[in-house]
């Protein structure tokens, strides 16, 4: 099947074909003609499939199809958890609609306010959005939500599991009842179920890949090493394996931070990214990993999100998730657009019940490792990892942006190295500017024969 096969327009298959694109993707298939009908969708797509091109598309065509006259205001919300996926779709949808009349603009924290408001006064038509900053807009009244037509859930899990559903439940409040729904999620836990069931009129459900599942060429194996070794272990296989760009998971922020300074100090230049970091800091780290300018990128769960490199080979689990089904977040970020791609977890004797749990959620064991010269202590006491579910308050606090406090990410069990304790929880944040669809993206996206 081609794009022309769709029903999309000329104006957004040219734009399509700028971007190089040229067979769609499962969901892209499925997707797009279930949206183009206005009906609510539930859909199931791991992260690197391609489901951002899957709702954008549909959206601008529609919205194009009957343009507004007079005073734009905006007819369609995109609500993601973090800031850098609100970016990553806001570049989506400039560059798709290159060659329409239509004016979107991004909505985040870290940033300042006023530059939001310019542009939404100036008039939008769509707005992608994290849902602290587009409350804080709603209660200082600088944004109109009464004529949302299409309101879309990315990534619903993280945002349910950021603690957002009383944010999406005030933001829903402010919508007109009569409106289309999409809701794109990588996981359905039973909390995205029971949203659903309140959020979508009789949704056409599609599942591009079975659920909790990864994509099939990423290879994983564990490499089993003591907690205390880890950071020497992955200076290591970078060094030793001539990595670049490697995007390593960490729980906690600051053994993110920790991690960091190890690997500089031990020549491997890297960069942190994470929700104590300022929107400038976090924007500099990811160009500057993208440029090639640092070979690893340290991120917590929370930061990742729309971290979007076409060709990254390689995610490092130095630390394991708490919650299994981060697992398939974090290894979604290489393996994309067809390519492979290679995820390594390196795991102590405090971790074994995580990867059982991991093993578990994904049906399959993952292949276990020993490096000679970093065999582990045969006994070694595992000590305990705080569950990063439980013990989390959920609600807003803060001011308001794109990432949820309170997420406890507990200890790493490293006492040297890299260490945990620091709540694990990400910082709020702020976006800004309006864009048309089509003024140049320039953020330099590497070209695939897929459409994201």
């Amino acid at each position: 099947m081609t794009f022309e096969e769709l029903g999309l327009s000329a104006e957004l298959l040219r734009a399509v074909s700028d971007k190089g694109y040229v067979t769609p993707t499962p969901i892209q298939r499925e997707a797009i003609p279930a949206v183009l009908t206005g009906k609510d969708l539930m859909a199931g797509a791991q992260t690197g499939t391609g489901k951002t091109a899957g709702f954008v598309l549909p959206i601008l065509q529609r919205l194009s199809l009957r343009p507004t006259h007079g005073t734009r205001r905006p007819r369609a919300l995109i609500l993601t958890p973090t800031r850098e996926l609100a970016a990553q779709v806001h570049e989506s949808v400039r560059d798709y609609g290159n060659h329409l009349s239509v004016v979107a603009t991004e909505i985040y924290g870290g940033v300042s306010i006023n530059p939001q408001i310019k542009a939404l006064r100036n008039g939008v038509d769509i707005i992608v959005a994290t849902p602290g900053r587009l409350l804080d807009h709603a209660q200082q009244r600088t944004v109109d939500l009464s004529r949302i037509e299409v309101l879309v859930l990315d990534e619903a899990d993280r945002m349910l599991d950021m603690g957002f559903i009383h944010d999406i439940k005030r933001i829903i409040k402010l919508l007109p009842a009569e409106r289309q729904n999409l809701l794109f999620s990588a996981t359905f836990s039973s909390e995205i179920r029971v949203l659903a069931d309140k959020l979508l009129n009789q949704p056409r459900r599609i599942q591009a890949t079975p659920e909790n599942t990864t994509v099939e060429l990423i290879s994983q194996r564990a490499v089993l090493v003591d907690r205390v070794r880890k950071p020497e272990l992955l200076a290591h296989m970078v060094k030793d394996g001539d990595w670049h760009q490697v995007l390593v998971f960490t729980r906690t922020k600051h053994v993110a931070n920790k991690l960091t300074k190890y690997l500089d100090d031990h020549g491997v230049t890297a960069a942190p990214i994470h929700g104590n970091k300022s929107q400038a800091a976090r924007t500099k780290a990811l160009a500057d990993f993208k440029a090639n300018r640092v070979r690893v990128l340290v991120a917590t769960d929370i930061a990742a999100r729309g971290i979007d490199i076409v060709e990254l080979p390689h995610v490092v689990n130095f630390e394991l998730p708490n919650i299994a089904e981060d697992y398939v977040h974090r290894i979604g970020r290489t393996g994309r657009a067809g390519r492979d791609g290679e995820a390594i977890s390196l795991v102590c004797v405090d971790e074994r019940r995580l990867m059982w749990g991991i093993e578990k959620l994904l049906g399959r064991e993952i292949e276990k490792q020993i490096l000679p010269g970093f065999e582990p202590d045969p006994n070694a006491v595992p000590m305990p990892i705080q569950n990063g579910r439980n013990g989390a308050p959920r609600g807003r606090g803060g001011n308001g942006g794109g990432e949820r406090r309170g997420r406890p990410g507990g200890r790493s069990g490293a006492p040297s190295g890299p260490r945990g304790g620091g709540p694990g929880g990400q910082g709020r944040g702020r976006g800004n500017g309006a864009s048309r669809a089509g003024s140049p993206a320039g953020r330099g996206k590497s070209r695939a024969s897929t459409a994201r």
